[in-house]
């Protein structure tokens, strides 16, 4: 039985304005309709044998992988929560003491939840070919055969020796310049590194052990002081924090005796940028790949994704435009690698458009900024079904909620009572209150916020079905 590991932190700021900090790009459906990567990255295992599987990500998108395991039918995922990102050895050694804890030693498959792989069948068979390797004790790393002299990735040296249906790993080799990849290339000896991995969870943990045991140590006292949080396994947060950074190449993959490369070649894409989503989507006769309400006219091989307004181009080629409720990017397809420094000028100015989009998920909805001023701010709030905001109250602000659809149930002060459509109350400065839905709906409502500060951080939490603070 194969364990599904799914390593989903990260910020995908090269993904900008859609990837935010955080909602970031493996939550989003990028590639494919009304399916997050993440959920992708499950989907291409249906029909082999595999248990639940553990997923790890940062504490700040814990509601999103939850609710996307939801949608998505993984009722038995286990989701560990980091407390600050250490790379991938430490994330892969907490997978691996979770999993060996009750006495069992799966053989883990490690995957990006950002990648994409077109060919699911060519992916599986490998899978198949790399399987018994990894029950044998071998530390399989899966090697991208390449289609061009790629320079942003790391590549794989594949040895002479054959073992099954791989080779033994000469080196790993750093991101090269232009003459040295094509060079790679040519001599058909060298892979693309994925960061996707298959190896016995004990015998990770023993070469973890041999080669970084200060990593080990460390996220062995952050297991044992972990707390199960309703759908989250919540490590010790101290302990781990006290954990070197170091990722699995270099960590454990490159020093190990074990390692053994298996060639795929399944249309893999690490989906880095724009450019490289344009080079794996369908495109049009123009070679566009246009999302959402676009006009393109005299409009040659560009991206143009329109979430929420007509976007239209005249007379442009070899552009990325993409465009969200609040930000508007306009670029080259060459330098789309430098949409980090755009986000890197949004941090330095202290703006919010990098952090997070108008629209922020909640675990028991959502909410859209729709209008803000001085000592003023609109929001759109929507409450699924049987869901409840905390029992709070705010010191700067009051509130007033008016029901567009479905019945609101409010706790305001010692008083509790319904709100129905076209209906309103008012919450004052002070007042602990809560919010619910107890229909079969979505309830949506309007509300305006009125005081000295509006931030998100005046909120003083009393109680919270959903363990937030």
């Amino acid at each position: 039985m194969i364990q599904p590991v799914i390593l989903a932190g990260g910020s995908g700021s090269r993904l900008w304005p859609l990837s935010r900090k955080l909602n970031p790009k493996q939550f989003l459906d990028l590639v494919e309709k009304d399916r997050s990567m993440l959920q992708a990255t499950l989907g291409r295992l249906e029909g082999l044998e595999v248990s639940g599987p553990t997923i790890i990500c940062n504490e700040d998108h814990r509601f999103l992988a939850a609710e996307q395991m939801r949608q998505a039918n993984f009722a038995d995922a286990r989701i560990i929560l980091e407390p600050v990102g250490r790379n991938t050895a430490p994330a892969i050694a907490l997978a691996s003491l979770e999993a060996v804890e009750g006495g069992e030693d799966p053989v883990l498959l490690v995957l990006a939840a950002d990648h994409l792989i077109s060919d699911v069948g060519a992916f599986q068979e490998q899978l198949a070919v790399a399987t018994p390797l990894a029950e044998q004790g071998k530390l399989i790393t899966f090697g991208i055969v390449p289609t061009c002299p790629e320079t942003g990735y790391g590549y794989i040296h594949r040895g002479s020796d054959v073992v099954g249906g791989g080779y033994t790993v000469s080196r790993f080799v750093e991101k090269p310049d232009l003459m040295m990849a094509e060079q790679y290339v040519a001599s058909c000896e060298y892979l693309w590194n994925s960061g996707m991995f298959m190896f016995r969870a004990s015998r990770y943990l023993e070469e973890l052990g041999q080669f970084r045991p200060d990593i080990l140590k460390a996220c062995r006292s952050a297991v044992q002081g972990k707390v199960n949080d309703m759908d989250f396994v919540r490590v010790d947060p101290a302990a781990f924090e006290a954990c070197p950074e170091d990722s699995v190449d270099y960590a454990v993959m490159e020093r190990t005796k074990d390692a053994v490369v298996v060639s795929l070649d399944a249309g893999w894409s690490d989906i880095g940028s724009w450019s490289s989503l344009w080079s794996v989507s369908d495109r049009n006769a123009e070679g566009n790949v246009l999302s959402g309400d676009v006009i393109a006219v005299e409009t040659e091989d560009t991206l143009v994704r329109a979430d929420h307004r007509l976007v239209a181009t005249l007379g442009v080629k070899d552009l990325v435009v993409v465009e969200t409720k609040d930000a508007v990017l306009v670029a080259h397809k060459d330098q789309v690698q430098g949409v980090k420094k755009v986000v890197e000028q949004l941090e330095k100015d202290a703006r919010n458009e990098h952090i997070n989009h108008r629209e922020v998920y909640r675990p028991w909805g959502v909410y859209d900024s729709v209008d803000n001023g001085h000592r003023y701010q609109v929001k759109r709030i929507t409450v699924k079904p049987g869901q409840k905001l905390s029992l709070q109250m705010h010191h700067h602000r009051a509130e007033h909620w008016i029901v567009v659809s479905g019945t609101a149930k409010v706790t305001n002060g010692e008083n509790s009572y319904l709100v129905s459509e076209n209906q309103s109350t008012y919450i004052p400065i002070g007042q602990v209150h809560t919010l619910e839905n107890p229909g079969v709906i979505n309830l949506e409502l309007i509300e305006v916020q009125s005081g000295s500060y509006l931030g998100e951080d005046d909120i003083v939490r009393f109680e919270d079905r959903y363990g937030r603070r």
